[in-house]
């Protein structure tokens, strides 16, 4: 199901519903780009702390936005024994326009051509997305809407309220009371705020809101000022159901919030990167402050990359390279409990999936992660029964063969491989790293380094002399292989790193206290031998 700003508000009782009555919920997101072009330094390496990784992450948050959620609501069917039903809606979303809040955002060639690619529609997203902001941005919007701001800093261009005013005003010359007119094409919070602006500056006129746009009505004064003391109508009201609309997909996502149900995504880290940005706060520079944000948001987060990994170990699935991938294999003959494992159907309203792949479509990559997330679970249930089928799968004894797995998210080129939510993260455990020590290559450069090797394996690089260069891989094999080969070579020598050995600091204090040992030996052996 497709959801943009004209069908969201009238959704949004049926979304509720869905997600406080679903056992969890399936997520991904889809960006207009997702890393800015830093060079250096900035780049995002191996050799990253989670801490680092995180404030090179955050600049490319903050510069590019989303286009599209996909959210799917996984909820296990009563009296069918283990048996779920998905409900899959995408989201088009585009930041809210209004006063003084006007965002930028980039938009990366590659990511469009990706999207284009799998048939994105840009004009859903640029025409009908749902407005949205986080909740420092709604305190401002709030601010201006009480005090009044609101009408000098229109978000609709002053030349087209102007347009407006005049149509209605050549229309009321030749109107009589009771006659109306139709302003189509004018919808959401725009909607409230153009009848607040007409009733402001006509004053024998009503205006209501209909399906097919705003409705202007020609009443007499008395009859004007009887609609306006109604209760339902005031203008304090109007001012709330502004904000209400100007906040768009804002008011789902604290729903979700509110709701606690556990997270499922693939590879997810941007994702909820994105979620706190957006949606909640912008966010913080403390990396220890944005985890205990997310865990309080979502409290159950599970990530089937993570997951996954261990999986294909234990089984000897054959590898992929992509969450469509993992659910094929999973959905084969390769899975031992295909035939026992939980039926998962769609939904009537998003049929459309029964029969047609729809990869990098939101709604459909949501689907997946619920999909995967209960076949895998039921392959690790099986192995704690050692029995197949397990007796009575219920979603409570998933969650239990996940808690190992719970607040595990998966980071992708970074020091630590994933990152824990819930608690202090977890030591590294990638390959040990490797120095290069160069002879005559003189003014050798880390791209030059990094082009030297990227046929053999790929090592992230970072300069530690003029002359010795730190190598870095996610792969053991890579690692043993680049030692074996280079080890004795003539003008590339790699070995392994020791910090008491090659660090330059460790050196230069070895050799300040070598200069200050030998002084005062040398003092104490001519002290001695002084009259």
């Amino acid at each position: 199901m497709d959801v943009g700003a004209k069908e969201f508000e009238e959704s949004l009782p049926l979304l509720q519903e869905l997600v406080q009555e679903s056992d969890f919920v399936g997520l991904d997101i889809e960006f207009t780009g997702l890393r800015s072009n830093l060079s250096g330094p900035q780049q995002i390496s191996l050799f990253d702390l989670p801490s680092e990784w995180y404030l090179k992450t955050r600049q490319s948050v903050q510069q590019f936005t989303i286009c599209q959620i996909g959210l799917s609501m996984f909820s296990a069917i009563e009296g069918e024994a283990n048996k779920y039903v998905a409900h899959s809606c995408n989201f088009f979303l585009f930041p809210t326009t209004f006063g003084i809040l006007d965002s930028e955002f980039s938009f990366q060639a590659s990511s469009v051509q990706f999207l284009n690619q799998y048939g994105f529609n840009y004009n859903k997203f640029l025409k009908n997305g749902i407005p949205y902001m986080n909740e420092e941005q709604e305190k401002k919007i709030r601010h201006d809407i009480l005090s009044g701001n609101w009408r000098v800093r229109s978000s609709l261009d002053k030349d087209q309220i102007k347009v407006v005013i005049d149509e209605v005003t050549r229309w009321l010359d030749l109107a009589k009371e009771g006659d109306w007119m139709t302003l189509p094409g004018i919808a959401g919070f725009q909607a409230f705020e153009v009848q607040l602006v007409l009733r402001q500056a006509l004053h024998n006129i009503w205006t209501v809101l209909k399906d097919d746009g705003v409705v202007v009505k020609k009443v007499s004064k008395q009859h004007r000022w009887y609609l306006q003391s109604t209760s339902c109508d005031r203008e304090s009201c109007w001012k709330e159901n502004i904000l209400l609309s100007a906040k768009g997909f804002s008011v789902f996502f604290h729903m979700l919030v509110k709701a606690q149900k556990p997270l499922v995504g693939h590879n997810m880290m941007m994702d909820l990167l994105y979620l706190h940005e957006k949606f909640f706060r912008p966010l913080p520079e403390s990396y220890d402050q944005f985890k205990q944000n997310i865990h309080s948001l979502f409290p159950v987060i599970i990530d089937t990359k993570n997951v996954t990994k261990d999986i294909w170990k234990e089984m000897n699935f054959p590898r992929v390279s992509s969450l469509s991938e993992v659910y094929e294999v999973l959905n084969s003959d390769l899975n031992p409990t295909k035939n026992s494992g939980p039926e998962i159907v769609h939904a009537i309203s998003c049929e459309k999936y029964v029969e047609t792949k729809c990869p990098h479509e939101a709604a459909y990559d949501a689907f997946l992660c619920g999909s995967v997330l209960l076949k895998v679970a039921h392959l690790l249930l099986q192995k704690v029964h050692r029995i197949d089928p397990v007796p009575e799968s219920t979603f409570p004894q998933y969650l239990d063969v996940l808690a190992p797995y719970v607040n595990q998210v998966n980071l992708i080129r970074a020091g630590v491989p994933k990152i824990n939510f819930s608690g202090p993260d977890y030591p590294s455990i990638r390959p040990p790293i490797l120095i290069l020590s160069v002879k005559r290559w003189p003014g050798v450069s880390e791209q030059q380094v990094y082009q030297k090797f990227q046929n053999l394996c790929k090592f992230d690089v970072r300069r530690l002399t003029r002359s010795q260069f730190l190598l870095l891989t996610n792969k053991f094999k890579d690692a043993r292989n680049i030692l074996k080969e280079y080890r004795s070579h003539p003008t590339l020598r790699v070995s392994l790193y020791r910090y008491w050995r090659h660090s330059p600091d460790v050196n230069c204090l070895l050799q300040v206290c070598g200069i200050m040992t030998a002084w005062a030996l040398l003092a104490f052996i001519l002290g001695r031998s002084g009259p």
